[in-house]
């Protein structure tokens, strides 16, 4: 899917994925976090809107996910 498209903005990519989500990690950047598998993991994805360039950064468990502790790393 993302082959076939080119988001401008974190706002066009929502209109993609509409349960995706900007979260801010302890540097100071902003990831796209995407909810997979009706809610049971998360897809914590850097997306680069100027080259059209997504990096998978982690893929965790709901629970992992919501003990915080991956946003430290990033």
């Amino acid at each position: 899917m993302v082959r076939l498209v080119r988001w401008g903005s974190f706002a066009e990519l929502r209109r993609t994925f509409l349960s995706a989500d900007l979260v801010a990690v302890s540097s100071g950047r902003k990831v796209v976090v995407f909810n997979v598998g009706g809610n049971e993991f998360r897809l914590v994805c850097a997306v680069h809107f100027n080259t059209g360039m997504v990096f998978a950064l982690r893929f965790l468990t709901h629970a992992d996910y919501s003990k915080d502790a991956w946003k430290n790393k990033l």
